[in-house]
């Protein structure tokens, strides 16, 4: 999900930019053609630390313009990831699917085949563990879900449709990312289009997942039990914590508020993933489905030296794009969970973004919490093996 310059939580937006992170989910019968998914979740569950041998998402998301950069589906790191996010194809307000960009997903030649979602089809016969899900909506892609939820026949049309999608693709099912609900009747109906969808995409055969922001003022509109009842997964996005949109720059995705005085002072800054956390399971939500999100990109403020400083002329730059040196140097906060480097030569100023030591404490923070795993935006923002944000998310869910 790719964060967005109007809100502070949102996972995937783009769909033009310079770096990964500016691209801005009747009963019917089980399909027998199609393998059931492992994991299912049912029921409610408490927070509480799993059982042993039990099995996290580490997924990533895959923006299908980044072909454009040569970064295809067979670049990614599947030896570390368990499901992939395909980011993104859009819809209309009558519930039918569209392409956002069709040369990318069923034209160009990628990996040897006609499209992304080909090339994505071919990695996953390769290694058929991996579950493949296609995102629908994202930050610039969701005007239409207002309409298009209101409305019983374009629900009806959507799902129908979504099914058809995963089929004909070869993908384990979809991900709602309708970038929000902004008030109690569209949280309504954002029920209502996940209960429609999970109708035609029937568990145990189907994933059916959705991404939310931490923000409780989105949350506030959207009756999480019943949801829960629904979905397989919330990917909840807890990053854009600080960008052009703050008044003062901060941690981008810290776990943990500091509460320091500068906290107090903004009350912007003390946006944190616990708090998403906490109101999530304080609701009583079931913790295994919920997968906090990591940001494979950093925010950087050319004008600051530090948090609290100004956020003119705020940039991002995906992970990879951060020279080696800056990321074994940078300022760990293992409070906040948090950390940053700064650039006094080189124009960027205070950067704050996550590394391996930031992941791994975040992935034992799920594992204690019982949530259901880590997912990361975008899965080709990251490094390779020794600064790998997705490798420290799957060790650090394995440890012990």
């Amino acid at each position: 999900m790719v964060p967005r310059s109007q809100s502070w939580f949102c996972p995937c937006s783009c769909i033009t930019g310079s770096s990964d992170s500016e691209q801005e989910h009747h009963q019917q019968q089980s399909n027998p053609s199609r393998p059931p998914h492992t994991g299912q979740n049912n029921g409610h569950e408490m927070s509480r630390p799993p059982a042993g041998g039990r099995k996290y998402m580490n997924g990533v998301y895959y923006p299908s313009w980044l072909v454009y950069r040569g970064k295809t589906p067979a670049t990614l790191d599947v030896d570390n990831i368990t499901h992939v996010f395909y980011a993104f194809i859009g819809v209309n307000e009558d519930g039918s699917l569209r392409w956002i960009d069709e040369h990318a997903d069923a034209v160009k030649d990628v990996d040897g085949e006609k499209g992304a979602l080909a090339a994505l089809a071919k990695l996953k016969r390769k290694h058929p563990r991996l579950k493949t899900i296609v995102s629908i909506g994202g930050g610039t892609a969701s005007k239409e879900f207002p309409a298009l939820a209101a409305s019983s026949n374009a629900r009806e049309r959507f799902a129908k449709e979504a099914r058809e999608f995963c089929d004909r693709h070869g993908l384990d099912g979809i991900d709602i990312d309708w970038e929000h609900p902004k008030n109690e009747e569209q949280g309504r109906d954002y029920v209502k289009l996940l209960r429609e969808c999970r109708r035609a995409l029937p568990e145990p055969n189907y994933l059916l997942t959705t991404a939310l922001p931490v923000g409780r003022y989105i949350l506030k509109y959207i009756d999480l039990d019943a949801v829960s009842r629904i979905i397989d997964y919330i990917n909840l996005m807890a990053y854009d914590f600080t960008g052009s949109w703050t008044k003062v720059c901060g941690n981008h995705a810290q776990l943990h508020s500091p509460g320091t005085r500068l906290q107090s002072t903004h009350s912007e800054l003390q946006a944190c993933g616990t708090d998403g956390v906490e109101y999530f399971l304080s609701r009583g939500f079931p913790s295994r489905k919920l997968v906090l999100g990591i940001p494979a990109y950093a925010r950087y403020f050319p004008r600051a030296q530090g948090p609290g400083c100004s956020t003119e002329k705020a940039g991002e730059m995906d992970y990879c794009e951060i020279p080696d040196e800056w990321v074994r140097e940078a300022v760990v906060d293992e409070g906040a969970v948090a950390a940053w480097y700064v650039d006094a030569n080189g124009g960027k100023g205070y950067l704050t973004f996550d590394v391996p030591r930031t992941v791994h404490i975040k992935a034992r923070f799920a594992m204690q919490r019982g949530l259901g795993g880590l997912f990361y935006w975008t899965g080709t923002g990251d490094k390779g093996e020794g600064l790998s944000l997705v490798a420290a998310g799957r060790r650090g869910l394995e440890s012990s």
